[in-house]
């Protein structure tokens, strides 16, 4: 009967009229929900179309009118916002919730964090891009974040695990497949997996071309059928378009000026090519004359730990953040993170790299402000970040700084501590690659593939192919795009 009504009140709040399958997923809900076993985690897939994120929005709203605990969460800040909007609920980044910095001292070293949240549902979005590793030990936890999140989550009497993704999607960066999507991974960690996987599309396919298009894709990824340049389908969807390049930048202005800069993204193949974009658009569009001007979009090329674990960022309204909710702090600048460049002043050179001093927003952290140091040199680099060359050729420009101090580990400490050595690495962000893009939304998205051989087709590609459409919610523009890749 409590399970009766528990289905009943998903239901009520679901905005549509579910189908067989979203059916069978609210009652495996209700049935997770209220089981007492501690060592379950539901899994729930579905592809784009299928209605994971009204469910989701449907099963958070019932929690929250039950005052029922849930934390929302996603991999990264962009991510998060989006999660937050389509549930209409606060969304947190994983590693802001499952980590704590370990001492004032060690800015780049993250240890677990201690769950506090009793009889809580914890729900992942956009859970295809959490890898079972690509951080240093020394610097979060074990280095394997699946690994931290799930033993953060059951590490507190009642928690549960809910992990959402999209299997057609692009894995995370090294890996051949997506780990926290896999039920046998999940299994290792000695928890039974409640698996649901949504196949039917309920969006209005025939109206969309982006729905309709990468449903296609994942057929083919689903069939094996990766011999051949997928054939996209235009005619008769007014939401995808081939684009002549002659036409290129009139499309690009119409779209900034419709809808602003935050709103339209161009997505490619390579860093190269994103770097390309990225220089056209500030010359020609924006007729930016200097290397960073106010109201630039920039993107956090590396990793951050020293500008937020000392230097007081601050929330919308320039008020500092409450000493009291230390653990609501950004825990770092993450790779990939976007920003808004609000002032900049004092440009120097020093150790033969170009620096300034910046105040930037950042809108997917609700526009927190931070003041901090900014590396130049990083804008127009095609490498994705400063290379290894660059890094100990900057390291030994300040260390050199410092020959009073003959003792090793002071000297080190005193380089950790430098604003230089620590300056943000930045790119500009109005071109990313897919990688970059994934867990975001935006109005209008640029589709730009570059050079292609039929040599250079594997799951991959359809995967990114994939990922890019399904960034739109209005509207694609395939850039130059082949006519023996349009269905005609």
């Amino acid at each position: 009967m409590i399970s009766d009504n528990l289905e009943a009140q998903i239901v009520r709040n679901f905005t549509h009229e579910p189908t067989k399958e979203q059916k069978k997923v609210i009652q495996m809900w209700s049935n997770f929900l209220l089981s007492r076993k501690t060592d379950e985690i539901f899994l729930l897939t579905g592809y784009a179309g299928t209605g994971k994120t009204s469910l989701v929005g449907a099963l958070v709203k019932t929690m929250r009118q039950l005052q029922q605990p849930v934390m929302l969460l996603a991999p990264t800040g962009r991510a998060a916002k989006v999660f937050s909007l389509y549930a209409d609920a606060p969304a947190y980044t994983i590693h802001r919730r499952i980590y704590r910095q370990k001492s004032l001292t060690e800015p780049d070293c993250f240890q677990a964090n201690v769950n506090l949240h009793r009889h809580t549902l914890f729900i992942v979005d956009e859970a295809s891009m959490i890898a079972t590793g690509g951080f240093s030990p020394s610097i979060f936890g074990t280095g394997r974040l699946l690994d931290d999140l799930v033993k953060f989550v059951y590490s507190c009497e009642g928690c549960r695990l809910m992990l959402v993704g999209d299997t057609a999607q692009l894995p995370p960066v090294g890996e051949t497949d997506s780990p926290a999507l896999n039920p046998g991974m999940l299994g290792a960690y000695g928890m039974t997996v409640q698996q649901a996987h949504l196949t039917e599309v309920v969006r209005q396919q025939n109206q969309s071309g982006i729905l309709w298009n990468a449903t296609h894709l994942r057929s083919l990824l689903s069939s094996g059928e990766l011999s051949a340049f997928p054939r996209l389908r235009l005619q008769g969807f007014p939401d995808i378009i081939n684009l002549p390049a002659s036409d290129l930048v009139e499309a690009l202005e119409e779209c900034y000026s419709n809808q602003g800069r935050d709103e339209t993204i161009v997505i490619t193949r390579s860093n190269r090519r994103a770097n390309l974009y990225n220089q056209g658009i500030r010359a020609r569009l924006l007729e930016y004359e200097e290397e960073l001007s106010s109201g630039d979009r920039v993107m956090v090329a590396k990793n951050n730990y020293f500008w937020t674990s000392e230097k007081g960022e601050k929330s919308e309204g320039g008020k500092q953040p409450s000493s009291e909710k230390e653990e609501n702090r950004l825990p770092f600048i993450a790779n990939g993170d976007m920003a808004e460049i609000r002032r900049l002043r004092h440009q120097r050179e020093l150790y033969g790299f170009r620096f300034a001093d910046a105040t930037l927003r950042f809108p997917d952290y609700g526009n927190m402000e931070l003041e901090a140091t900014v590396l130049l040199d990083t804008l127009k680099s095609e490498a994705p970040a400063l290379t290894h060359e660059e890094q100990e050729r900057l390291f030994q420009g300040v260390w050199d700084d410092w020959p009073e101090i003959t003792n090793r580990r002071d000297r080190m400490q005193r380089l950790r501590q430098d604003q230089h050595y620590n300056a943000l690495q930045l790119k500009y962000a109005y071109a990313v690659t897919c990688h970059k893009a994934q867990g975001g939304q935006w109005r209008y998205v640029f589709i730009d593939q570059g050079y292609i051989t039929g040599e250079m087709l594997s799951p991959d590609y359809f995967r990114w192919l994939y990922t890019a459409l399904t960034r739109a919610t209005e509207r694609v523009y395939l850039v130059s795009w082949p006519e023996e890749q349009i269905s005609v």
